[in-house]
């Protein structure tokens, strides 16, 4: 059986629990890191010698950062639906994963996520943080545009492009800052929330990072 160890409330583990169930997998949860601790055991730093969570351990095959976790269970559950065999098709997925990855996350989760939510406001930047939230209001207009013609990001079904950039936006939205008029990405956060497994796995209420450095 597929393992997944992580804790609920992180972005990452939220990634892959949201992707893995919506394949239909059965799998164990584990909770690993923050309050859960285990990270740092020698039988965890096996697993991944980063000590870093989401960590998948499927059938044997062990597997370590999300989104090559994703492409992962793409490639040996999900084709040919979210693992296409042409390569051309499958970079039109891959493309908005990457850019989620290198230009969407540090913007939003590192500079507006953590240094407006979870850093203690005495400890907070305003400069910075007015900075990275312009910065993500031009990538959810830039997503905006790309979602005025299609109802998700790869097109009309589900693909992987729209996990990673997908499950920012329970947090995105749950801030108390200013945003952009995003209609059509409104518009696919709705069809994304009518989804059971974004239910269960992304809209976790994630009160208890409020203010808090540690992990």
């Amino acid at each position: 059986m597929l393992r997944i160890w992580g804790r609920r409330s992180s972005f990452n583990v939220q990634k892959v629990l949201w992707f893995a169930s919506e394949l239909g997998l059965a799998y164990e949860h584990i909770p690993a890191g923050g309050e859960h601790g285990l990270v740092d055991t020698p039988e965890f730093r096996a697993l991944n010698p980063h000590g870093r969570v989401p960590v998948i351990d499927d059938d044997g095959t062990v597997v370590w950062e999300s989104h090559t976790i994703l492409r992962y269970l793409a490639a040996r559950h999900g084709a040919p639906d979210f693992w296409p065999t042409d390569p051309a098709a499958r970079s039109q997925a891959e493309r908005w994963m990457d850019w989620a990855h290198t230009s969407l996350q540090p913007a939003f989760l590192t500079g507006v996520f953590w240094g407006y939510y979870r850093t203690p406001e005495p400890l907070r930047d305003p400069d910075r943080i007015r900075a990275h939230v312009e910065e993500c209001a031009g990538y959810f207009r830039l997503l905006d545009a790309r979602l005025a013609n299609q109802p998700f990001l790869g097109g009309e079904q589900l693909t992987l492009a729209d996990i990673p950039a997908g499950t920012a936006l329970y947090r995105y939205f749950g801030l108390d800052i200013a945003r952009p008029d995003v209609p059509h990405v409104q518009a696919w956060y709705q069809r994304l929330q009518q989804r059971p497994s974004y239910r269960e796995h992304v809209m976790v209420p994630f009160g208890e990072l409020y203010g808090r450095l540690d992990y």
